[in-house]
């Protein structure tokens, strides 16, 4: 079941993804715009595309969510892969998805820091050595790292 559904939701989203879904989506509202006149501009003939709008919007959040699921995780794993592989990569970096966003944000400000400092000709070896204790130890803190479950 989970198979069929990984295909079903990676073709619904490569088709949906394309010029020619835009064009028979905006064709349909042109439609519904011209038959407007037809129907008097009724309630009915409003409901029709509230209601066909509301259930394409609703289920194509589970396609795409699905594939978007798919893909941060096969780029979070090459990723991974490439860090581990590389001579003096910092694997400690690995699984900050798992982190807060406190603790990313926290990250994303010391790198802006380190940044700057480098971009001023300073040394930031210090800074990074710094950086990477910080991360091993809120990694040690948290049960989904694999510091914690190794």
């Amino acid at each position: 079941m989970q198979d069929l559904f990984r295909q079903f939701s990676h073709r619904v989203s490569q088709a949906t993804g394309t010029p020619w879904a835009f064009i028979l989506a905006f064709s349909t509202i042109i439609v519904w715009g011209i038959t407007g006149p037809l129907f008097d501009f009724s309630d009915t003939w409003q409901l029709v595309i509230n209601t066909g709008t509301t259930i394409v919007t609703f289920l194509m959040v589970f396609l795409i969510q699905n594939t978007q699921n798919r893909d941060a995780k096969a780029m979070h794993l090459k990723l991974d892969e490439l860090l581990r592989g590389v001579q003096g990569a910092r694997t400690g970096l690995v699984d900050l998805e798992d982190l807060t966003d406190e603790e990313l944000q926290t990250l994303q400000s010391q790198f802006e820091s380190m940044r700057e400092h480098a971009a001023r000709g300073e040394n930031v070896t210090g800074e990074v050595e710094e950086m990477e204790e910080e991360i091993e130890e809120v990694q040690e803190h948290h049960p989904a790292s694999p510091a914690h479950t190794a």
